[in-house]
């Protein structure tokens, strides 16, 4: 039996807000049962240098926790002056699986940045942020093709990205806090909306897995994923 009383192939309560503020070319809050981030896209007109000249766009990321989305407060990373190795590691796994559902030639040469800033966490804040990040980019494509800046939309695909593990010996799928903590197994699966994945970090955190077991996480991982497609193409209608 989980912890919160689901099935083990279901997905917490998900929801998605657009636009929620009024600066951003895209915005959304997504929320994932506890887990909610506010994404927001801005728009540039300008590439980072390695890339000027080739023709080509940049979708990148930021991510951060506000002080008390967590049980206890956590210090401004800014305070620090420096940002942590997770912080870093999951803003930079948030760019790369946008850009995989992105033909950067359509997009021209201009810069889209995802802000995913966690108010409240409780497990899954990269998988949310990934999932409520393409919403929010997805807005601001279509501001640009509706103002006529883009002829061709750069959007190839819907991305997605969905937790699962082994929890009590059982594969479970959208592993909330109390889940993920307890988990003998942890993995995060990032899909494209024609079922190709772009990545999958998948860790043993006090216990082995099978073949059989990892495939059950995948068979898991796509189920969820083509449940927040649907969800994320309703949040738009």
């Amino acid at each position: 039996m989980r912890p919160s009383g689901r099935k083990l192939d279901e997905l917490r309560n998900v929801s998605i807000e657009t636009n929620v503020t009024m600066h951003a070319e895209g915005s959304c809050i997504i929320k994932m049962g506890d887990t909610h981030v506010i994404c927001t896209a801005t728009v540039e007109d300008r590439v980072p240098p390695f890339i000027k000249g080739t023709g080509q766009g940049w979708i990148t990321a930021e991510y951060g926790m506000l002080p008390r989305s967590t049980g206890s407060r956590m210090r401004r990373e800014a305070a620090s002056g420096k940002q942590g190795g997770r912080t870093v590691e999951i803003q930079r796994l948030i760019g790369r699986s946008l850009r995989a559902g992105v033909d950067r030639l359509s997009l021209g040469e201009r810069q889209i940045t995802i802000d995913c800033d966690v108010i409240q966490a409780d497990g899954g804040t990269r998988c949310a942020s990934i999932t409520g990040g393409w919403v929010a980019l997805r807005i601001a494509i279509d501001e640009l093709l509706k103002s006529g800046t883009l002829s061709n939309d750069p959007l190839i695909s819907p991305v997605a990205a969905i937790s699962c593990g082994i929890y009590a010996g059982q594969p479970v799928l959208d592993l909330d806090y109390s889940e993920d903590s307890e988990a003998g197994v942890d993995g995060n699966f990032i899909m494209l909306g024609n079922g190709k994945m772009i990545e999958t970090q998948i860790s043993a955190e006090g216990a082995t897995y099978s073949r059989d077991q990892l495939n059950s996480l995948i068979n898991l991982a796509e189920k969820g994923t083509s449940e927040l497609f649907n969800i994320q193409q309703a949040s738009r209608i």
